[in-house]
């Protein structure tokens, strides 16, 4: 009986593997990629944490580089053996701190290499530094396809770093309809708050984020206390939780605690219960720096909350300014503040625009797209090296 080959390998290449917006990307990739079309290892420059056990498939490898602090060149030594153990058909680095695995794939002997740009890198969130462009279009001519998530990242790829547009693609990510979801109408619990947070007729402004400057959760912290008087009736009703853990939690608090509003701001750090809270909330704010695109707003508009964003990365691509919730400058809280208090102070847009975010979201932004978008890919670029052979 004829032996049945194994489907090909794909190696994906990550700085690690922990709770983020590119790695939940990733990992609700693997969990709905038909498993005869591709096989997967996932390789961390670093380690991995308790986050892979999302993983809901028992054949993706997982495997740890360790890579030190700073400039690691052993880790390259490391990472070239392992893709020498492995011969996958595809390497799939994902960000700038993999970039430089493109090259290691090509030294290792890997013909299709697949570059995805998710998000900006944390010192430098315009694609500006003159290095990190440099070292872009030095590497270029390795990819064999790149993915972009947002329309702003694919113009950067082609015209800052000169990639041909037969080699983009634009793949956004997608969003579990079911996992995330509006409250069934009966439901009046608030189950996963502490006690006395939030009384009946209480509104809750909600953040999900990583709390580093990249994301701006004290441009978010100022925002909510300049609702104090943009809304001075309003504001003892109004409550601000900030899912998330990072180096400027503390100031974050402190800064609540200064303002006398502490009792009115919550935040837990890191959640397992992501979709449980954003069920609590009434508006969710993303006031980041930089983004690629926001799975965590992606999320929001699933479960039906209207979304105010900054004008920044793929949160155009996402976000209907009237429809759906509103964008305003990055690194501005008063104009946050402002476009918050619209808002509150409408009940009816705000469950208009919730609306309008859950239907957006179920009928242009579901996980089955994002698969087929990234198989498309997969196959153009094993196929271009075929025909190249």
């Amino acid at each position: 009986m004829p032996r049945v080959a194994s489907p090909p390998l794909i190696a994906h290449v990550i700085h690690r593997l922990d709770v983020g917006g590119m790695e939940n990307g990733l990992v609700n990739l693997l969990n709905r990629m038909p498993a005869e079309a591709y096989r997967h290892a996932i390789i961390c420059m670093t380690d991995y944490t308790d986050f892979s056990q999302r993983l809901q498939r028992d054949d993706v490898r997982l495997y740890s580089l360790h890579k030190r602090e700073g400039k690691d060149l052993g880790v390259h030594l490391r990472l070239w053996r392992l893709l020498r153990q492995l011969r996958p058909a595809i390497v799939h680095t994902r960000n700038f701190a993999t970039l430089e695995g493109q090259v290691t794939a090509a030294l290792a002997g890997v013909r299709v290499r697949v570059h995805g740009e998710h998000g900006w890198d944390v010192g430098d969130t315009d694609g500006s530094n003159p290095r990190n462009r440099r070292l872009r279009r030095w590497v270029r001519p390795l990819v064999s396809q790149y993915i972009a998530l947002s329309r702003h990242q694919m113009c950067y790829l082609e015209e800052q770093v000169g990639v041909a547009p037969a080699r983009l693609n634009q793949v956004c990510n997608g969003v579990d309809t079911e996992r995330f979801c509006p409250s069934p109408a009966s439901d009046d619990q608030r189950a996963p708050l502490p006690s006395g947070f939030a009384a009946a007729d209480t509104l809750i402004i909600g953040a999900v984020m990583r709390m580093q400057p990249v994301k701006a959760p004290l441009a978010l912290a100022d925002a909510f206390l300049r609702l104090r008087q943009r809304l001075p009736a309003q504001f003892s009703r109004l409550r601000l939780l900030m899912v998330g853990d990072g180096p400027e939690q503390e100031a974050v608090a402190e800064r609540f605690a200064e303002a006398g509003v502490d009792a009115q701001a919550w935040l837990p750090g890191a959640r397992d219960d992501v979709p449980e809270l954003m069920r609590e909330m009434d508006l969710f704010i993303v006031p980041s720096l930089a983004e690629g695109i926001c799975n965590t707003l992606l999320e929001a508009m699933a479960t039906g909350l209207p979304v105010i964003a900054t004008d920044v990365g793929g949160n155009p691509d996402l976000v209907q300014p009237g429809v759906t919730g509103g964008l305003v400058p990055a690194g501005d809280p008063d104009a946050l503040a402002a476009a918050m208090a619209a808002v509150l102070s409408d009940d009816a847009q705000r469950q208009r625009m919730g609306r309008a975010a859950r239907e957006r979201a179920e009928r242009e932004f579901s996980l089955e797209a994002m698969v087929q978008g990234y198989l498309r890919v997969y196959q153009k670029a094993l196929g271009s090296a075929a025909g190249a052979s």
